[in-house]
């Protein structure tokens, strides 16, 4: 039955990419993108998921963007003023901003989408537990009224991390955060058009011709600056299989895959006119993550002891193969390579030789005594799927009892909210990865939090990573900030929240014969144009 299944899914997403007749104006422009996930949380607020920020990004708009330093920069805004000594901030939306449904877009609709995500993302936590007042004295102005200053304000609403600061009208924004939406109206560049999906294998969207980009001086890169569509419709067709999409690109069936898996690089960087390339240089951040709350992993000595045997070379090599050793970015510590606040502060623990057997006698002194770690592995993503064959042979070898799960992706992210234990539903640890821009900094990295239950699933808690994130916060300059990174880098070696099993570079995959402009970072559409 699975097979069945599978080969229907193939063959159906084949033939949407290749049949002439899915309804469309015959003068339209037409981009067909291969996502690395099906989408199936349209909410970017109600998820970490990548295929939904993607998709929110398309959709929906921001207050800031983020540069390409990393720096937030004004976009649905005017302007912005600070006034008493930090403490109130007026944010002026830009004249002319429109919903998809026609109506405009006012600065409640904003105040009430800034709560919404608030309450799912950490950083925007953070923000309201400082503000005294959140308003909007007009339909133009978001007015906050701060405890404190809180000058990384314009950071928190423009991250470009997960979950995004979407702004939505207002009787949308009102919806449970921990109820995810189905009707999608922002104001971005493209709109979605919902009728058209097939759960599995399709999604599409269309050119919103009400969208007002910033002017052509502002700041680009990332999710700052204009924002202008050059196609009048998108189509994301999913393929699971790797060969089968990458064939599907080498045809022309498809402009674009999102990622180039390492078993088809030599392929595709044959064929004729297709341009394969690196487009977000904070790579993907790999770990194996710990459920604290039940055992094994509630003994700190027990998730100490396994930092001998962690090899991150054997987890890169095994994701891009060893003749490309060019895009692992290792050794990596907690933050995202090659970003502001990476250091090499404790790393040693990962650089000394490794060791299954020293780290088997470590478990054996700290307490291990047979429990079994129930290990999820997405089996829809080839890149987890590897990892988490080398966790599973890894743990083992240390002597540890391992029962891997091989789940769909989507699937997995609803069963590690299980607090219970691993019989019961439940998980001892699980693999995934996040693109280094998620691990940029302390109030950006939802993993390295250590404020217990709290905390995303795994619940690490740290007293002293959760008191060194509040230092950051009010750190006055750069300088300051890195010394608490490090600082923080060195308490997460100790207390293990997570281990890091390295870094690699995902390159994409195009046709340059069929599309020009794509942007750096992951997988914007704003920009991108037909060649003709």
């Amino acid at each position: 039955m699975l097979n069945l299944t599978r080969r229907a899914v193939l063959a159906g997403t084949a033939g949407a990419l290749a049949c002439p007749t899915i309804v469309r104006a015959a003068a339209q422009t037409t981009l067909r993108f291969s996502p690395q996930q099906d989408l199936v949380v349209l909410d970017p607020v109600a998820t970490t998921a990548y295929t939904s920020r993607n998709h929110g990004y398309m959709v929906f708009d921001t207050l800031y963007g983020m540069d390409a330093q990393f720096q937030p920069q004004l976009q649905m805004l005017a302007s912005q003023h600070v006034e008493d000594d930090g403490r109130r901030w007026d944010l002026v939306l830009r004249e002319g901003l429109l919903f998809h449904d026609g109506s405009k877009v006012l600065a409640r609709d904003c105040v009430a989408s800034i709560r919404r995500w608030a309450k799912r993302d950490p950083f925007g936590g953070t923000l309201m537990d400082a503000t005294d007042e959140l308003s909007a004295p007009d339909d133009r102005t978001i007015r906050f009224r701060l405890k404190a200053p809180f000058p990384l304000l314009p950071l928190a609403l423009g991250k470009a991390g997960v979950p995004m600061c979407a702004m939505m009208p207002e009787r949308l924004a009102l919806t449970d955060p921990f109820k995810a939406l189905t009707e999608m109206v922002g104001s971005g560049p493209f709109r979605y058009v919902a009728a058209e999906r097939v759960p599995g294998s399709l999604n599409v969207y269309a050119k919103f011709d009400g969208y007002v980009p910033r002017p052509a001086d502002t700041p680009t890169g990332w999710t700052a600056g204009p924002k202008p569509a050059h196609f009048d419709r998108v189509e994301w067709a999913y393929i699971p299989d790797p060969a089968t999409v990458s064939n599907a690109t080498i045809n022309g069936e498809a402009a674009w895959q999102e990622y180039a898996y390492a078993d088809q690089l030599p392929l595709l960087r044959r064929a004729r006119n297709v341009e394969v390339a690196v487009k977000d240089q904070t790579g993907f951040v790999n770990m194996l993550r710990l459920n604290e709350l039940q055992k094994p992993f509630d003994n700190p000595a027990i998730r100490r002891a396994l930092w001998a045997a962690i090899d991150q070379t054997a987890f890169m090599q095994t994701v891009v193969g060893t003749e490309n050793d060019g895009l692992i970015r290792n050794p990596l510590g907690f933050f995202g390579p090659g970003t502001p606040m990476a250091s090499d502060s404790g790393i040693g623990v990962l650089t000394s030789p490794r060791s299954t057997e020293r780290a088997k006698a470590l478990l054996h002194d700290a307490g291990y005594r047979g429990e079994t770690v129930a290990l999820l592995i997405p089996s829809t993503s080839p890149t987890l799927a590897a990892l988490g064959a080398v966790a599973t042979e890894m743990l083992q070898r240390c002597g540890m009892t391992v029962e891997p799960y091989s789940i769909e992706f989507n699937a997995m992210l609803s069963r590690r909210t299980q607090k219970g234990p691993a019989d019961g539903g439940g998980w001892s640890a699980y693999v995934t990865n996040w693109v280094g821009l998620d691990w940029l900094n302390p109030a950006v990295h939802i993993s390295l939090r250590g404020n217990g239950e709290a905390a995303a699933p795994g619940w690490p808690s740290s007293p002293r990573i959760e008191a060194l994130r509040t230092a950051w916060l009010a750190a006055p300059d750069l300088a300051a900030q890195q010394a608490i990174c490090r600082d923080i880098q060195a308490q997460a070696f100790e207390d293990v929240p997570y281990y890091p099993i390295g870094a690699f570079l995902q390159p994409t995959a195009y046709r340059r014969d069929q599309i020009a402009g794509l942007n750096d970072g992951f997988a914007t559409f704003w920009n991108v144009r037909p060649v003709t």
